[in-house]
């Protein structure tokens, strides 16, 4: 007798394969048989209708610290994401000691848009080296995680205060590749950094990483040579606005040096800026000459976002509004009182400086979703043009009298125009071997937006209602496209003798459910959440996660180590040994 059959499904392996109907056996957490399974098993699961995938991997998620509250990761596994990566855009909560520990939770809530209070009431800093903090999760995970070590985090652990503004000397970098060394070796998956103009810390300050100098990302990237089945994630300027020669050699070069591919987040496609798509794109194809791997991430769907004045993620990216961000609030609400730094904020927010955040700065489309204030009940639900031509007043004046009645906590929702010609030019990109569909950002900008709609989002739109995609296609761009990337070991296929990661999904149905706020954080903290719908089963090492949308609080989660979970992913310049 096994542990489990799931009968009578459609069995999509996500190898891109012709979907076909059969049974799955699970046993002791592996797949025993695809096919007709013939064992008797102490559970049997109807699959008639359903399709039966594997468990859907998402390569840059910041579940770092919500993995302590809450194992599930959720609301992730919901999505039929089986398999986590932590430690992005060069932060991690490992390596650290205690006296970092204030630093890292203000810079965290700041630059990922994560309450402080839960940060602070949800961690214990009880941990010192990226092994201790890899065995404080052991066993007490829903989901498969892998972690990253953040190039910030590395930076405080070393130089204290001075990781900001000034470049390592030589001892600093000697100790750098000595800790970076010694957290691959206890299993951290590669390593992430930051220069992105929009990562600034608690105190308003550009985060750590921001002040390594090329030298030092050369070193660090060639500690991982000797490391097996690590990986490199880089966030740069020209993530957003388009990468420059400089950032693409580096990137290259970064690649070559690790013997690892790189990747980068997040590559947003959109049918009127075509040349901008390919641009970004042909980052990868410079790379691939010198012999390196360069690969974007992209989500298949407009992100829904939301903006507080109150937390400022995304608006600090503005040029001259980290500074605004790094004060206080009351300090922010005398300032927005102050028509001339009103004035001068607005002509920053809408400068060619802006790039692409400048789209933010058309500030009358932006619609009221959240209020606290009783003189604000009025406005409620209302786009801010409509509230300024009711008061005879500017959009940038209405939103900010807004703001200020309410404290800074208003929610603001961006609404973000898509066409048929986006879902095509998107799908393009996803077929696209340059790219890999992910980038959730899940965990992170709790109050902004909800990242973990992404596998079914693509599914329900991209598939079921847009038919950009077979089925067959949009598993496999889930599933075996970013585990082979990282290397993952006997993950991201359904096969015989593989880790029974399953997501049994009604294709008729699935989808994402529209946002909510829900106050579940450590000290009633509120984040933006959004289930599934059509998603039945979720199963990591084949154990039940999810049932029809109902998380079963099981924590059979594996805690992924390089090396041992991940296998080696090289560079046509240079192969693995």
């Amino acid at each position: 007798m096994i542990d489990l059959v799931i009968r009578g499904g459609t069995v999509v392996d996500g190898t891109g394969r012709p979907a076909r109907r059969g049974d799955v056996g699970v046993d002791d957490g592996r797949i025993v048989s695809v096919g007709t399974v013939t064992d008797s098993a102490t559970r049997t699961v109807d699959a008639d209708g359903l399709i039966v995938a594997p468990g859907f991997v998402d390569l840059h998620t910041h579940y770092d610290a919500q993995l302590f509250w809450d194992p599930s990761a959720s609301p992730s596994p919901l999505h039929g994401v089986t398999t986590v990566f932590g430690g992005n855009c060069g932060f991690s909560l490992a390596p650290t000691t205690p006296d970092h520990a204030d630093y890292l939770t203000r810079m965290m809530a700041r630059v990922e848009g994560m309450p402080l209070a839960a940060l602070q009431a949800g961690l214990d800093w009880s941990w010192r080296s990226f092994g201790e903090w890899l065995a404080r999760l052991d066993g007490a995970v829903g989901v498969n995680a892998g972690f990253l070590v953040g190039h910030s985090t590395l930076r405080r652990l070393v130089m204290g205060d001075g990781a900001v503004g000034a470049e390592a000397t030589e001892a600093q970098m000697v100790r750098l590749e000595s800790e970076l060394h010694a957290a691959l070796s206890e299993g951290a998956m590669g390593f992430s950094t930051s220069r992105a103009p929009t990562h600034n810390d608690g105190d308003g300050q550009p985060v750590p990483s921001r002040s390594a100098g090329i030298a030092e990302l050369e070193r660090l990237a060639a500690t991982l040579s000797s490391h097996p089945g690590t990986t490199v994630e880089m966030i740069l300027p020209g993530c957003l606005n388009g990468f420059d020669d400089a950032e693409v050699e580096l990137m290259s070069r970064i690649s070559l040096l690790a013997g690892r591919p790189v990747n980068w987040n997040v590559l947003g496609v959109s049918a009127s800026n075509p040349d901008g798509t390919a641009h970004q794109l042909e980052a990868s194809s410079t790379a691939a000459q010198a012999g390196g791997r360069v690969v974007a991430l992209t989500l298949p769907h407009t992100m829904s976002l939301r903006l507080s004045f109150e937390q400022g993620a995304i608006l600090d990216g503005l040029p001259g509004w980290r500074e605004f961000f790094a004060t206080s609030v009351d300090e922010r609400i005398a300032a927005l009182g102050n028509p001339a730094v009103r004035r001068e904020m607005d002509g920053r927010a809408q400068s060619d400086e802006a790039g692409i955040l400048r789209y933010l700065a058309n500030w009358g489309q932006l619609v009221v979703e959240e209020t606290f204030a009783a003189q604000n009940r009025g406005v409620l639900g209302r786009r801010v043009d409509s509230v300024a031509d009711e008061r005879g007043i500017s959009s940038w004046d209405a939103l900010c009298e807004i703001v200020v009645a309410d404290r800074l906590r208003t929610g603001f929702a961006v609404p973000i125009p898509e066409s048929d010609a986006d879902w095509r030019a998107r799908a393009e990109v996803w077929r696209d071997p340059r790219a890999v569909v992910g980038g959730s950002d899940a965990g992170a900008h709790l109050d902004t937006m909800c990242g973990a709609v992404y596998s079914t989002s693509l599914l329900g739109d991209g598939v079921r209602r847009r038919q950009l995609l077979s089925v067959e296609e949009a598993v496999r761009l889930l599933t075996d496209v970013p585990a082979r990337l990282y290397g993952l070991v006997d993950r991201g296929r359904l096969a015989e003798g593989w880790w029974a990661d399953l997501v049994v999904f009604d294709p008729g149905r699935i989808g994402p459910e529209p946002l909510e706020t829900r106050h579940d954080l450590p000290g009633g903290a509120p984040r933006l959440f959004a289930g599934a719908t059509g998603v039945e089963h979720v199963l990591v090492n084949g154990t039940a996660v999810a049932e029809q949308g109902v998380l079963t609080g099981a924590v059979p989660g594996r805690v992924l180590r390089s090396g041992t979970d991940t296998a080696t992913v090289g560079v046509p310049g240079r192969p693995p040994d």
